[in-house]
């Protein structure tokens, strides 16, 4: 059992689909179902539950992922810890990494620090989210800022821009003010058809990652209206109908990640923080900044 398995385990766990964990993981679709296949030989007994159109973990296969989940972080904690060991750490030097969303927030913030602490030198790098979650883990960085999208705390339906879902003003989920997937596992689906063959591709992928494919019903916008006036169905379709759903007054389009428009900042740091220390003083101007910008801006 090699530890690049384990990462494509908890890949095709987040993920749910095979190509998309292949995809993230770097290997081709058939070394990941291969990789799989191995692990569940070594464990001896089933992880997956495989069918043409979902992927689902056993219940072997949940307490599997949380063990490579557990396995993968402290192999990241003992690299940070022995690196430090080796390398050292300067102790009045501070490396604050930020993507380009917070580049508004954290040259001030580190201005204002380095006029309280002149001794401390403060190193910042501008990278990207997924490079800042790496270097703080490995401990390449003291702190990562970045602005995440609120509808990534509040939903994990991740939808194109060209497509919607939405209900009837009477469907338990009408009120909701952000949407979880697994709300939706319990009511049945409609999917309409789209005359674009790319928005149709997006429509099935969308299905497929719902885990619908197999029970959804399918028609033209006219039939899924009505059918979803008398159900408690909801449906997915192409943007392009969005006019039509939003004037009619017995339907509601549900809200997903791309319906959010705000942001909250995001601060970490691996560093334990004391009531005294520098670096909570830091942490503080960084919020104490991005605060003010908000108010300014609203």
């Amino acid at each position: 059992m090699r530890f690049e398995q384990l990462e494509q385990f908890v890949a095709l766990g987040s993920l749910r689909h095979f190509r998309q964990a292949a995809e993230q993981t770097k290997i081709s679709t058939s070394a990941l179902t291969r990789s799989i296949q191995t692990l569940e030989d070594e464990i001896g007994c089933e992880l997956v539950k495989r069918s043409t159109r979902s992927v689902k973990l056993t219940e072997q296969g949940e307490l599997f992922l949380n063990y490579c989940k557990a396995t993968l972080s402290e192999l990241e904690l003992t690299k940070k810890t022995i690196k430090q060991s080796l390398f050292g750490r300067d102790q009045h030097k501070l490396v604050i990494g930020y993507t380009n969303k917070a580049s508004a927030i954290v040259p001030m913030s580190c201005g204002k620090f380095l006029a309280d602490y002149p001794n401390v030198k403060v190193e910042m790098q501008l990278q990207d989210e997924h490079e800042l979650t790496r270097k703080l883990q490995l401990g390449e960085i003291d702190i990562s800022v970045y602005l995440q999208s609120a509808s990534n705390v509040m939903s994990d339906i991740h939808l194109p821009d060209q497509l919607i879902l939405f209900v009837s003003k009477h469907h338990p989920l009408a009120s909701k003010d952000s949407l979880r997937r697994s709300e939706l596992s319990e009511f049945p689906m409609y999917g309409c058809f789209s005359q674009l063959k790319q928005v149709q591709t997006m429509l099935n992928e969308a299905v497929e990652g719902l885990n619908k494919s197999t029970s959804m019903k399918i028609g033209n916008i006219d039939q899924v209206i009505e059918g979803l006036k008398n159900s408690n169905h909801f449906a997915i379709a192409s943007i392009e109908h969005s006019k039509t759903i939003a004037q009619d007054p017995n339907l509601v389009l549900l809200k997903t990640n791309k319906d959010v428009d705000h942001e909250q900042l995001v601060v970490q740091t691996n560093h334990h923080v004391n009531s005294d220390s520098h670096i909570k003083h830091l942490l503080e101007l960084i919020e104490q900044t991005a605060q003010a910008q908000s108010c300014a801006t609203q």
